[in-house]
């Protein structure tokens, strides 16, 4: 079996649901010497998250940010977590419900995504920073 792995310092982007499928691929060029395998995308933070999505539509990530804006608010008087700001505490609920990560298989040297998918990097925090991630492929 053998492993690649790359990590990425993905630049700070506002609060929401941003495509970066292809700052993943960019990152593995040897993925094109895979013919069936396997890509994990993780992410290093408890703050944000990864899911996959809508890649064509930017109203579905609009949408996405509505919906866990209602469903975990902020300035939620029952939360004690709140060293960084209101924000604080709901950006961690949100990133559980989400994951740290993402399993792609790869077929013929490509993500082997659906045709409308996308890698979201999803950002909870008025003001995250930059996002690190760490990408590893493997196959046999």
């Amino acid at each position: 079996m053998k492993f690649f792995q790359q990590h990425i310092q993905l630049k700070e982007r506002r609060r929401g649901f941003h495509l970066i499928t292809s700052e993943v691929v960019q990152a593995l060029p040897q993925l094109t010497e895979i013919q069936t395998g396997m890509c994990q995308v993780f992410i290093q933070h408890t703050s944000a998250g990864l899911t996959i999505n809508e890649n064509a539509d930017p109203t579905v990530r609009t949408d996405f940010e509505t919906y866990f804006d209602k469903a975990v608010p902020e300035n939620d008087p029952d939360f004690l977590h709140d060293y960084e700001g209101s924000d604080d505490m709901p950006a961690h609920l949100k990133a559980s419900l989400l994951g740290s990560s993402v399993l792609i298989p790869v077929h013929q040297g490509r993500l082997a995504l659906g045709t409308w998918q996308g890698i979201y990097l999803c950002e909870h925090r008025n003001h995250g920073g930059s996002r690190r991630i760490v990408v590893t492929a493997w196959w046999i």
